[in-house]
């Protein structure tokens, strides 16, 4: 990332100050992610303790829930201070608001699925990427000469690693940079040279996933190469292929969903019959609380605790929903992407340093 500054007839290139968490926040945001998944077999009362990874924060924050909060406590008071009953009670037991918040419900929980649907399929993108490097490190282990297994394996590395830091040029962005996330992968795990790292140069890496387009190739010429070299034959080349264009198709499906979110006119309804529906379900209830002498503090206690419930049940939802369309961002909720990397290079550390007596 980079602008240039022209002076007469002289131009430089600046560099731009990369402004994404740095190597140590992102392992901070990793470990809290990894411990909240751990929070799923607690038991209720402990469920109930914690305030990251939850809904509360998206409730506590969301503007439309204090309006209608602010509705329905305006209207009680009213009705403790008057000692009559408005006209417009009758009226209002005639609606029904309880049609309208079917068909939101209906909706919302479909918005969950549909999300839900594209989370757990981006999720298994992910695996299948690492799961597609094991393969060939296993391989390549097995049937070609260190140096060249090595060398196979740690270009497939570093094109599963470029191919989370090109996720920025798409989508919400990613937090994952080439600065603070590939280079530090790359110094510590040895990835690529030098001379390779200028090769890659040529492609922004931060804003394009053409880098790991790329090192992608550079497998499948590092094996077309051992075929040559009479390492393997060519039923063991088409396996290699197999595997790094299965890797390939499984990032592309992650960039492919990062590219194409649900429809903002979706959403836009969702938002727009919440906006609607809670002030309105507020109305209803305070009038139906009581008036004159059928009011009650504990019965105004009580109905507001209904209409702070269903704030939460569709500003809950909504929330729920819109946080797993991206899981590739910095939230709490987003997958693990850090796991998946070190975990991918640990396995493959392991394989390729197996020795048999």
């Amino acid at each position: 990332m980079s602008k240039t500054v022209a002076s007469g007839a002289d131009a430089f290139v600046e560099p731009r100050k990369e402004t994404r968490p740095d190597f140590k926040e992102l392992k901070s945001i990793e470990k809290e992610r990894r411990e909240i998944l751990l929070r799923a077999e607690l038991p209720f009362w402990r469920i109930l303790m914690f305030w990251s990874g939850t809904c509360l924060k998206e409730i506590a924050t969301d503007s439309l829930v204090w309006t209608t909060l602010i509705i329905y406590i305006g209207i009680r008071i009213y009705a403790n201070v008057v000692d009559y009953v408005p006209d417009s009670v009758e009226l209002l037991q005639k609606t029904n608001v309880g049609i309208l918040g079917g068909f939101l419900s209906f909706f919302l929980v479909l918005f969950v699925n549909q999300t839900n649907g594209r989370f757990l399929e981006m999720y298994g993108f992910s695996k299948a990427c690492s799961g597609r490097i094991q393969d060939v490190a296993g391989l390549a282990k097995a049937q070609l000469p260190i140096e060249v297994a090595d060398r196979l394996v740690r270009h497939f590395n570093a094109a599963h690693i470029a191919g989370y830091v090109g996720l920025n040029a798409i989508g919400q962005g990613s937090p994952y940079s080439k600065t603070y996330f590939f280079d530090h992968y790359n110094e510590e795990a040895k990835l690529l040279t030098p001379a390779e790292m200028k090769e890659i140069s040529r492609h922004d890496m931060d804003n394009s996933g053409l880098c790991m387009k790329e090192l992608t190739t550079w497998c499948q010429q590092d094996v077309t190469d051992a075929r040559i070299a009479g390492h393997i034959d060519t039923y063991q080349e088409k396996f290699f292929h197999d595997k790094i264009l299965a890797f390939r198709a499984a990032m592309d499906g992650m960039y492919d969903y990062t590219d194409q979110p649900p429809h903002f006119f979706y959403i836009h309804f969702l938002v727009l019959l919440s906006a609607l529906y809670l002030p309105l379900f507020a109305i209803d209830t305070a009038y139906a609380a009581g008036w004159g002498a059928d009011k009650a503090i504990g019965l105004d206690i009580l109905q507001g605790l209904i209409v702070f419930l269903q704030c939460v049940f569709v500003v809950g939802l909504r929330s729920l929903a819109t946080n797993m369309i991206d899981p590739y961002g910095d939230d709490l909720e987003d997958l693990s992407v850090i796991n998946y990397v070190e975990g991918t290079l640990e396995i493959c550390s392991t394989i390729m340093n197996a020795r048999q007596e």
